[in-house]
């Protein structure tokens, strides 16, 4: 791997900040793709006199494979394989956090994680070409920073193809504990560590409640609504306070962005940390990483938290924005990972050549089948409705491809399989009313977005479909709650109308709160 200059000199400016030596300590191994390995780590160790190479002569490795030492002592982060690709971030983001830099977790989420109860012992198969695996990479190698006895690996699962057979992995990321596969697929840091709290247990209870404070206004999201609500919350000289499970939200899982006014074109995770950057200008606190469980109102808005922590505040602005559909259909939970997918893009790979389904007929389920088309054998695609509900353009596009088909009026009833992989599809035809069953080796979910509103069922007023009923200018049925952007009723999901909608709701309330003085 050859850096640019750019490069070069961006992470020379990083490790400039570096206390500690950071060693990469390497396994000994006949196999070929040593040598791109060592080349990768000398030229990332050349940058700064902190970093070093080390041989470890005590073990032998069957392919490249190598572990991160803090002053000599392991740091709990090994990486089987050559971390290149998208995961060349996981490197350079282990080296900073192995030296207490970078974005660190906040107390809170800190004591959770060195709570749980050890020892722990952490795989994560990924393919180089997924763009949701260094999450859940950074993730685990940051949690193995903060517990003294966290192991965490991450392997190339192109190395393992033999492993992967035997665990029944069909999707990137697949987290596996003791050679049981306990996660497949995205993965947010919050759903993660409660996740592997109920794998490994904690060692103290994290129902013990933690006051973080009294605010003005309590902005719950952090996604293009939420962010803009901060903003001017903050601008208002409101004590502000942000909650987020991930800050960007859906924003985080948009490739291309060409309709943002006065942007030509921008990338997810590019304008999620824009957002980011621009709510920490102000004296905003954010709290990542975290899930609100309920909200009561006594004198003033008790909101507390699924980690056990709860704040109160005058005004709540609900931002939560939605999420990717499922089917709720039996055998969807049991084989995701193991032939139910959502994300195209990162698990398409796994089917090539094979025949698949895509259920959805709106434009991320015919442009899903589409270019699902190129890389698998067969795509049927599957829709509810009498007809396709997509863009006539990329219905055109489906419909000229050789391997791909499309089933209307289709109820998509169960999911079954072998026990390791999916293996069929049961749907009705909801014309003759008969079930039909599709052999098949793979399905992708893309149905559409759900509201986050599961925890206000009994707070505000929800439509049928669980959006937020609201005002023109964002009040909710709830005295002191108001909502923005794709959660309420508010017609159009765009992030442009997201960010206008998150302004008008912080005006609104700061206007309210004046009048009651």
């Amino acid at each position: 791997m050859m850096l640019d200059a750019n490069m070069e000199k961006q992470l020379q400016d990083l490790f400039a900040q570096l206390t500690n030596t950071i060693e990469f300590f390497f396994a000994k191994t006949g196999h070929p793709d040593q040598k791109q390995l060592l080349e990768l780590l000398e030229e990332v160790s050349s940058l700064s006199e902190r970093l070093a190479v080390r041989e470890n002569t005590a073990h032998t490795a069957a392919f490249p494979e190598f572990g991160i030492l803090k002053n000599g002592q392991e740091t709990g982060i090994h990486f089987k394989g050559i971390p290149t690709g998208h995961e060349f971030s996981s490197l350079i983001l282990a080296i900073l956090h192995c030296d207490d830099q970078g974005r660190k977790f906040d107390e809170g989420m800190a004591k959770r994680i060195r709570n749980l109860k050890c020892p722990i012992e952490i795989k994560t198969y990924v393919s180089l070409t997924c763009e949701n695996c260094p999450d859940v990479v950074q993730a685990l190698n940051q949690m193995a920073v903060v517990h003294q006895n966290f192991k965490h690996t991450m392997i190339d699962g192109a190395y393992v193809q033999d492993e992967i057979e035997k665990l029944g992995i069909q999707g990137v990321p697949s987290i596996v504990v003791n050679e049981q596969l306990i996660h497949s697929g995205k993965i947010s840091v919050t759903e993660l560590l409660a996740k592997l709290e109920k794998t490994f247990g904690a060692e103290k209870s994290n129902q013990e409640t933690t006051d973080l404070g009294q605010f003005d206004i309590a902005v719950i999201g952090g996604g293009p609504a939420g962010a803009s609500a901060a903003i001017y919350s903050a601008r208002k000289g409101l004590k502000t306070v942000l909650i987020a499970d991930k800050m960007g939200g859906q924003v985080q899982e948009t490739k291309g962005i060409e309709n943002l006014v006065s942007v030509v074109y921008t990338e997810g995770p590019r304008l999620a940390a824009q957002l980011q950057e621009h709510i920490l200008s102000y004296p905003v606190q954010l709290l990542e990483h975290r899930r609100v469980k309920s909200i009561s109102k006594e004198k003033l808005n008790h909101i507390l938290l699924e980690s056990g922590e709860f704040l109160t505040s005058k005004s709540v602005i609900i931002a939560t924005g939605a999420k990717w559909r499922e089917l709720g259909i039996p055998g969807e939970k049991e084989y995701l990972g193991r032939g139910v997918a959502f994300c195209p893009h990162c698990d398409g790979p796994f089917y090539k050549g094979k025949k698949i389904a895509v259920v959805g007929g709106g434009n991320s389920g015919v442009e899903a089948a589409i270019d699902l088309a190129g890389i698998a054998n067969e795509v049927i695609l599957i829709e509810f409705g009498d007809s396709l509900r997509a863009d006539q353009i990329l219905v055109d596009k489906l419909k000229s491809l050789a391997n791909t088909s499309i089933i209307t009026s289709a109820r998509s009833k169960a999911i079954s399989g072998d026990g390791k992989k999916v293996n069929r599809l049961i749907y009705e035809d909801r014309k003759s009313g008969n079930d039909i069953s599709v052999d098949l080796d793979g399905i992708f979910v893309q149905i559409g977005l759900l509201p986050n509103t599961q925890f206000l069922k009994d707070t505000v007023e929800l439509t049928k479909t669980g959006e937020i009923i609201v005002d023109p200018k964002g009040r909710t049925s709830a005295p002191g709650i108001y909502a923005a952007g794709d959660v309420t009723t508010t017609p159009y999901k765009q992030i442009i109308i997201a960010m206008g909608d998150g302004a008008k709701v912080a005006l609104s309330a700061f206007e309210d709160s004046m009048y009651k003085g």
